[in-house]
């Protein structure tokens, strides 16, 4: 797969990453580690080099998966993880990233990002001067080789940016969900911050695999998605039977083609999770299709009969 600059980095990375929330298990059903492990590693045999985590996913469970499934092959992929919104104080920005670096053994990790801005989830207020300090230290101490945010607004992400290089944002971004293209996409494209698109395929909505009347186990985060509730999951429904014929054209599944047509946006990449190897492979397999750009127009075109119905939350669910 071919590789991509991230920001103005050192650090390349495959358009395709491969997402770890639900190694962590926390807010999910059904989960193996041996079937995370194992679909990890098809992900890296695949092509995907680029793995994201977070020290909140499973209180650091996930980071531990992806140790154990790239170990042995460090050198050739790509760590991103994250800080999270109670850990943005600088002694506790040092300390996370320590934890961090010792669940995934490694003495390096390529992209460190703010997880969330300070505040979030009634979380302590921490100037971001004060957290971008210690990110610039463990920048400088080459423990950290990039800085990246998540969840940031355009206005967050300038503020950030006037205490140290940000070569990465990460918001949640699929066709069916969209505002950073109004928000911070042209902020990022003027500064060069690559886009790291988290929940590409609408949490899985995007695959086609969910019918009228899906019912999720309330433990699991997508029961309280917006895109699965009510008008938003029908018009959803419309969207995907008009995608259907370019798929089929293409010879690929609509997972495929929603993260082919993401990947082809300004400074645009797409994580995007597996539970098991086939799906691992099935989404490397997405960065082979080609759209030409009336595709990508009328495909454009019909992600907005599900976004121009949403309001203007950027947080996709009803917490």
């Amino acid at each position: 797969m071919e590789q991509r600059r991230l920001g103005t980095s050192d650090v390349y990375i495959t358009p395709i990453l491969m997402g770890t929330w639900q190694a962590g298990k926390k807010m999910w059903v059904g989960i193996e580690d041996a079937d995370s492990i194992k679909t990890i590693r098809s992900a890296f045999e695949a092509g995907i080099t680029t793995i994201d985590t977070a020290e909140v996913y499973g209180e650091g469970h996930s980071e531990q998966i992806v140790a154990e499934a790239l170990s042995d092959v460090r050198d050739q992929v790509e760590y991103a993880t994250k800080v999270f919104a109670n850990h943005l104080q600088y002694d506790q920005v040092i300390e996370a990233c320590d934890r961090s670096l010792k669940n995934l053994k490694t003495d390096y990790i390529d992209l460190y990002q703010i997880h969330w801005p300070s505040g979030s989830f009634n979380s302590q207020i921490v100037p971001i001067e004060e957290t971008m300090n210690a990110l610039n230290h463990l920048k400088a101490q080459g423990k950290i080789r990039a800085i990246g945010v998540s969840n940031f607004s355009r206005s967050q992400l300038a503020e950030a940016a006037q205490y140290g290089r940000i070569d990465s944002l990460q918001p949640p971004y699929s066709l069916f969900w969209r505002q950073v293209e109004q928000d911070a996409m042209p902020y990022c494209v003027e500064h060069n911050i690559s886009i790291l698109a988290y929940s590409p395929l609408a949490q899985g909505l995007l695959t086609g695999k969910f019918a009228p009347g899906q019912q999720f186990d309330p433990a699991d985060n997508r029961a309280k998605n917006k895109l699965f509730q009510g008008e938003n999951f029908e018009r959803a429904q419309q969207a995907l039977e008009k995608l259907r014929p370019i798929a089929e054209r293409h010879n690929c599944t609509l997972a495929q083609l929603a993260l082919a047509w993401l990947i082809a946006q300004p400074q645009t990449n797409a994580i995007a999770g597996a539970r098991y190897p086939e799906q691992a492979k099935d989404n490397a397999l997405a960065a082979d299709v080609k759209l030409s750009a009336d595709e990508i127009a009328q495909i454009d075109a019909i992600g907005h009969i599900v976004t121009d119905h949403l309001d203007d939350s950027s947080v996709m669910w009803n917490w």
